[in-house]
C-alpha cells in the first residue's frame, strides 16, 4: 500500500474500517490525476479495462452494496445486456462527473455505517449462483468487502496508469500532496 491509514481512535472500529475504504478509493482517484478524458478511456493493456471504466465500476458497486445493506433496490440495475456499460464511461459521462457521483456515494456509505446500531447487523444477499442460498452478511463484512473490491481495482488502475504514461502510484501520491517538482 502506497499510503498509510492512520487509526485515529483504536476503539472506533467503524472509523478505522471507513478509513481503509477511503484509502483504497484514494488509490483509484489518484490514478486519474491529470489525465484527459481520452487517456481515462484508453485500454493500454491486454485487458479491456480503462481508468474511467474502473472508476465508474467501483462507484456503482459501492453504491449497490450500500443499497443492498439498506435493503433498498439498486439505483442502477445492470443486466447481461448492460453489464459492460458498468466498465466504461458512456458519451454522456465524464471523469469529473463520475468522481462527483462517487463522492456522494462515499458520503452515503459513511452516513449509513455511522447510523447503524452495530456492525454485526446483517442483511440478506440476493439470490445468485455465486452466493449460498439464504446468505446473510454483516455490515463489518460489507466494509471489508469494499476494501477488497476497491483495492483490487485500485491495483488494476496502478498498472493501467503506469502503462499510459509511466507514472507510478508513489509519484501520484507525491503529486496529489503537491510535492515540489511534481505535476
Amino acid at each position: 500500500m502506497v499510503t498509510h491509514v492512520i487509526e485515529k481512535n483504536p476503539s472506533d472500529e467503524r472509523g478505522t474500517l471507513l478509513a481503509f475504504v477511503e484509502a483504497q478509493r484514494g488509490g483509484l482517484r489518484r490514478a486519474l490525476l491529470g489525465l484527459s478524458e481520452e487517456q481515462a478511456a484508453a485500454t493500454p493493456s491486454a485487458s479491456e479495462l480503462s481508468l474511467g471504466g474502473l472508476l465508474k465500476h467501483v462507484a456503482e458497486t459501492e453504491h449497490n452494496w450500500v443499497r443492498m445493506a439498506q435493503q433498498l433496490p439498486p439505483e442502477i440495475e445492470r443486466t447481461m445486456a448492460t453489464w459492460s456499460d458498468s466498465f466504461r464511461l458512456t458519451e454522456s459521462e465524464s471523469v469529473a462527473g463520475t468522481l462527483a457521483y462517487w463522492d456522494r456515494v462515499a458520503e452515503e456509505t459513511e452516513r449509513f455505517i455511522r447510523s447503524v446500531d452495530s456492525l454485526e447487523q446483517t442483511f440478506p444477499l440476493p439470490e445468485a449462483p455465486w452466493y449460498p442460498p439464504t446468505s446473510q452478511v454483516s455490515l463489518r463484512w460489507l466494509l471489508l468487502h469494499l476494501v477488497e473490491e476497491i483495492g483490487r481495482h485500485a491495483g488494476h488502475a496502478d498498472v493501467i496508469r503506469e502503462s499510459l504514461d509511466g507514472k507510478t502510484a508513489f509519484e501520484l501520491v507525491a503529486e496529489a500532496q503537491g510535492a515540489p517538482g511534481q505535476g
